[in-house]
């Protein structure tokens, strides 16, 4: 077990920010099930307006350090792809 100051201290700032990272990719695969929803249903129109709420938040994710940035253009580029084949 941690017996430092600095040691609880990280364990304590870990725990934290675990807590904050979950909550970002969460909310990413809330708006991804939105994607995946207006793809199921077969409706262009609200997969392509959902794929537009998508893209900031996985770029987001990348810059706050929850995603790769390149897992992050893979999932866009395979979700546009699919809407791209409803047409």
């Amino acid at each position: 077990m941690a017996n430092t100051p600095q040691a609880k201290k990280r364990i304590r700032r870990n725990a934290r920010r675990s807590e904050i990272n979950g909550v970002r990719v969460s909310r990413i695969r809330t708006f991804v099930k939105q994607v995946e929803a207006a793809l199921a249903a077969g409706d262009k129109a609200q997969a392509e307006a959902a794929i537009r709420k998508v893209q900031p938040e996985m770029m987001r994710g990348v810059s706050k350090g929850v995603l790769h940035k390149n897992t992050a253009s893979r999932k866009i580029s395979r979700l546009t792809k699919r809407i791209a084949a409803l047409g």
